[in-house]
């Protein structure tokens, strides 16, 4: 189980800082015609559009290019800020860590807030367990809530909190806050898309639907 949520992108401010920065190399700013939306209702004034932010095509084009032309020439992409909120197990969460390049994370603490509320099967990702295994999960939560009572009532029994910390499940599941960029993603989309956890297929689906995801794909058909 994945969840993603609360996705935060760049502002109309930060694109046309991003654009401004991915033309000096070639001083060819004159040719960048896109431009931050005017809004008179819903619409902007200029282009029509809805956005806040309408990219020209002299400037997505050059943005297609460097992406295509690898890491080294796409450094406007480290630019482009991502926030998200993701809910999912510690199992994915071990494998998302590897991503240390490019990320920030504000995460709900395990080794803090571990005995805040009662443990419940909700709290655990499940989907791919048989009626046996899911049983047994059942009866380690309820191990586990036994120990989280016995905590409860005095807070100095370490040993208590060992036992939490220690008996709990890789599929508990854990919300961080998170900031990446679209280099980040473009390394996670090539290496993960076909991964055999759902959570990645799941996550990289995700990333097709960003704005712009083409120059993370490298599918301009979208």
């Amino acid at each position: 189980m994945i969840k993603l949520e609360n996705v935060v992108l760049a502002s109309p401010e930060q694109m046309e800082f991003i654009i401004e920065g991915m033309r000096n190399s070639m001083n060819l700013w004159e040719k960048s015609d896109s431009h931050i939306c005017r809004q008179d209702g819903s619409f902007c004034m200029e282009c029509g559009h809805k956005n806040n932010y309408c990219l020209s095509q002299n400037d997505h084009s050059l943005m297609q290019r460097l992406s295509d032309a690898g890491t080294e020439h796409r450094k406007y992409m480290q630019m482009m800020p991502v926030y998200v909120r993701i809910t999912a197990p510690l199992y994915w969460w071990k494998e998302f860590d590897t991503y240390k390049v490019g990320t920030v994370a504000n995460s709900c603490s395990t080794m803090h807030k571990i005995a805040e509320k009662e443990f419940t099967l909700e709290d655990f990702s499940t989907e791919h367990l048989s009626k046996v295994s899911l049983e047994y999960l059942k009866s380690s939560i309820n191990h586990l809530n036994f120990i989280r009572e016995i905590y409860s009532i005095d807070k100095t029994n370490k040993g208590a909190w060992w036992q939490m910390i220690q008996l709990l499940p890789s599929s508990y599941n854990q919300t961080r806050n998170v900031m990446m960029n679209y280099e980040v993603l473009a390394n996670i989309h090539k290496s993960r898309k076909n991964h055999k956890l759902d959570e990645w297929r799941e996550f990289c689906k995700w990333i097709e639907t960003l704005p712009y995801s083409e120059l993370i794909t490298g599918d301009v058909t979208n």
